[in-house]
């Protein structure tokens, strides 16, 4: 740990592991803060696990099941005190929560602040608008942060407390954490212990980060404290949930792939050399956590980092800590499975793109599904490797097919699944991801397959037509050359020429602004909408102009004594127009509102 995360550039990190109700081991590594040589100390240093909070928020719900206050299959519209609009001719329920599958989209926007003022309680945060159901609910599992806020708030509903406080009266002081709160910003008797996070330690430290929704990643702990949490769950939930309701919650409530991890209520199943595991992970901008619970073994391992490191070096970490530790200590003779004789077959129909299904479709995050898609090759000696899945050296990996669309890695450490139906592939995942997170064909809208390539010669032509008219502009005046364009015909010339240099002020705009969100997911805390709108309408004013680009062709065309070439370009440019423009709004990027 200690090499790992000097060459990683991570400032520090927390690792706690627990055995039949005891804390085996709870050690600090680096420092809390870096200027000061501040020591990470596991009982006193707050880390802030991010969506590990959901398993406090779960654990919340259950124990009001358990009260008969809740019922995981009863429309949660009867639970709140706003509307969630119907869709699919089904009603969202707990157990759609609690297993990702309440079909909502992609939502960020306030999700993570460093101001308190935008701060809203939780009532107001979950009502500022309502995200969109693009799957059927059971249908497709899509992580989902609204939906564990949405969890949370009808906690604080039905219970009549305040979210944060519930979990202060109901979970932390039943097991002893007085080193934890969903509080934001922190009390004061706890702030003083509270670690700085670091993009890199080598980096100056970031501002602690306020999650709006803060049921979904709010906690700030100590590993300490984690450590009673996982113990209590080791113990079929101790003092805070009874056998049956604990069990529940580890017993597999969704499979997506027969030959991959289930997802429990709320936890997800990580089974390894077979060994129940569940657990969650859990990131902000800067601290990074995992929690695994060997649920019949009685063991319980968690850490927590305070920097993402150089190249996301803390996710790497915290994903071979996790495997070599169940390798090293419920090893598992790895048999030699035989290739498939189905591989060839299946590997050139796995071939394509695909989305996360994690993703938006009214709003601009649907650029992101495009500009991330993973795309699958069939290779040669019949595996498959998939774009966005890497080994720690950052090359994709090899993929073998052990079974029926049932694929291993060449380590035999991790495995790929699909679902086919009548020969079409509709999801397929990792066991690291399945539960909560699939890979979904890319409609044709929205394949990099073609939009890209085709999107590389738009922007060239249009470069080429935008960087060329003052250039022609200088030369025509220094040799007094006059082309004899005039009235409409100019004016069609210039709107055209217009409209190309506000694609390329739109593409720059565009480019700041996810350069910027790139850098931290509290760049959208609002601050962006103006540059949003900005942009908006530079891609109203390019309509226009594309418009007037279709008109210069047409006249071009049709107006004698012109070069073929001249009429060539001309039609180019207008089909480059409105090959762009249908882009831009195919992703959204002109909409009514500014909620994603």
């Amino acid at each position: 740990m200690p090499y790992a995360l000097q060459t990683g550039d991570i400032a520090g990190a927390v690792v706690v592991v627990v055995k039949d109700g005891q804390v085996l081991t709870q050690r600090g590594f680096g420092y809390a803060d870096v200027k000061e040589k501040k020591p990470v100390d596991p009982a006193g240093t707050l880390f802030r696990p991010g969506s590990i909070s959901k398993l406090f928020t779960w654990t919340a719900v259950m124990q009001q099941v358990q009260a008969g206050k809740l019922d995981l299959d009863r429309d949660v519209n009867d639970y709140l005190d706003y509307k969630i609009p119907p869709a699919f001719g089904k009603p969202i329920t707990l157990r759609h929560i609690m297993t990702h599958t309440p079909g909502f989209e992609e939502t960020a926007k306030y999700l993570l602040l460093n101001d308190p003022k935008l701060a809203k309680p939780l009532g107001e945060a979950m009502k500022r608008w309502v995200p969109t159901r693009i799957y059927a609910p059971g249908q497709i599992p899509a992580y989902s942060n609204y939906g564990a806020s949405m969890a949370g708030y009808i906690v604080e509903r039905v219970s009549g407390e305040p979210f944060a406080q519930y979990i202060q009266n109901h979970i932390f002081t039943p097991l002893g954490m007085q080193h934890s709160t969903f509080v934001q910003p922190l009390p004061a008797n706890l702030a003083a212990g509270m670690s700085k996070g670091y993009e890199q330690a080598s980096k100056d430290p970031q501002p602690f980060e306020i999650i709006d929704m803060s049921p979904a990643g709010a906690l700030s702990a100590t590993g300490a404290d984690m450590a009673q949490f996982m113990i209590a769950h080791l113990a079929h939930g101790g003092p805070l949930l009874d056998k049956a309701t604990a069990e529940q919650m580890y017993a597999n409530a969704n499979t997506p792939y027969p030959g991959l991890p289930a997802m429990g209520l709320g936890f997800y199943h990580e089974d390894r050399n077979g060994h129940r595991i569940v657990g969650h992970g859990g990131d902000t901008d800067v601290f990074h956590s995992d929690l695994h619970l060997f649920i019949d073994d009685g063991v319980g391992l968690y850490m927590s980092f305070n920097s993402a490191g150089r190249e996301a070096a803390a996710h790497v970490l915290r994903e071979h800590v996790f495997v070599d530790f169940a390798d090293r200590y419920f090893p598992q003779p790895k048999p030699e499975l035989p290739t498939a004789p189905t591989a060839k077959e299946h590997a050139q129909v796995m071939a394509g793109h695909y989305v996360s299904s994690r993703g938006s479709e009214t709003n601009f995050m649907r650029l992101f599904s495009l500009l991330g898609e993973a795309q699958i090759v069939a290779n040669d000696d019949d595996t498959i490797t998939v774009s966005a899945l890497l080994d720690a050296a950052r090359v994709p990996k090899r993929w073998r097919e052990i079974g029926p669309w049932l694929w291993q890695d060449a380590e035999g450490k991790e495995r790929l699944a699909a679902v086919v139906k009548e020969g079409k592939v509709v999801m397929f995942s990792i066991g690291a991801y399945a539960p909560i997170i699939e890979f979904v064909p890319a409609p044709g809208s929205l394949n990099a397959g073609w939009i890209t390539p085709v999107m590389a010669v738009a922007l060239g032509v249009l470069a080429l037509t935008a960087l060329s008219w003052p250039v022609v502009a200088l030369v025509r005046r220094r040799y007094r050359y006059n082309p004899g364009i005039t009235g409409r015909a100019l004016i069609l010339h210039r709107a055209t020429r217009a409209a190309a240099w506000l694609v390329l002020v739109f593409v720059l705009g565009w480019g700041i602004m996810l350069s910027v969100i790139n850098h931290g997911v509290d760049a959208l805390d609002g601050r962006l909408d103006i540059w949003m709108r900005l942009m908006q309408l530079v891609l109203l004013a390019t309509i226009a102009g594309t418009v007037a680009a279709a008109w210069n062709a047409y006249d071009i065309a049709t107006r004698g004594g012109r070069r073929p070439w001249a009429t060539a370009w001309a039609v180019l440019v207008a089909l480059s127009l409105v090959f762009f423009v249908w882009a831009a709004i195919n992703v959204k990027l002109l909409t009514a509102t500014l909620n994603f």
